[in-house]
């Protein structure tokens, strides 16, 4: 991706518009979560109840820290796993205020593996993102797709070719106690085994 096109993308985040990225599953829709009225104009946009809460990717692993109050199990499972298809809902820290819907004591943090969202989020910092397609509806695979899909809607689509992914496993870790809120890339089984520490 070119310095210009991560530019026209960061400018539009930094507006509180909408966007559409590949990541290393399906095509998402990003906003900051930080800039006035964004979250809400991307529920609006994805016909998502409010509800609902956005997971938020970050740059790095040690990027949780910022974010949320760590566990013992959150950082075995984050050393095998990200980056990559898992989602890992923790409880959040006090000072993060902004709202991404659902519940304002937990947050949910995925470290990705695509290169060109890892650069873009190591320019923007945290970016809520969730898969470009209206609530209820497949996920969408193509930059062409999502532009169809959305129109105008979305501010800047980055073109980074078929994304062809699993959604995300998504889990929560609350008191040691791990829960598949969302069965995904990595099979829950696998995770939990892990979790408990019998496998290797």
């Amino acid at each position: 991706m070119s310095p210009s096109g991560l530019d026209q993308l960061e400018a539009a985040l930094a507006a509180g518009q909408v966007v559409a990225v590949p990541t290393d599953t399906v095509y998402g829709l990003a906003v900051d979560p930080r800039s006035p009225g964004a979250v809400e104009r991307l529920f609006a946009l994805k016909k998502r109840p409010g509800h609902s809460q956005l997971p938020v990717l970050i740059a790095d692993p040690t990027g949780l820290m910022d974010l949320a109050e760590p566990t013992a199990t959150a950082e075995r499972l984050i050393s095998v796993y990200w980056p990559g298809p898992l989602t890992i809902v923790l409880v959040r820290r006090a000072a993060v205020s902004f709202d991404i819907g659902g519940d304002p004591s937990t947050i949910g943090l995925r470290c990705p593996s695509s290169p060109v969202l890892l650069e873009l989020l190591g320019r923007t910092g945290p970016l809520a993102v969730t898969s470009a397609n209206h609530h209820g509806e497949p996920p969408l695979h193509t930059a062409g797709q999502v532009r169809r899909s959305f129109g105008k809607g979305v501010a800047a689509v980055l073109d980074g070719g078929r994304c062809d992914g699993t959604p995300s496993t998504v889990i929560s870790v609350r008191a040691g106690e791990v829960k598949c809120l969302r069965e995904g890339a990595i099979p829950f089984s696998e995770i939990a085994e892990l979790a408990a520490g019998t496998k290797p």
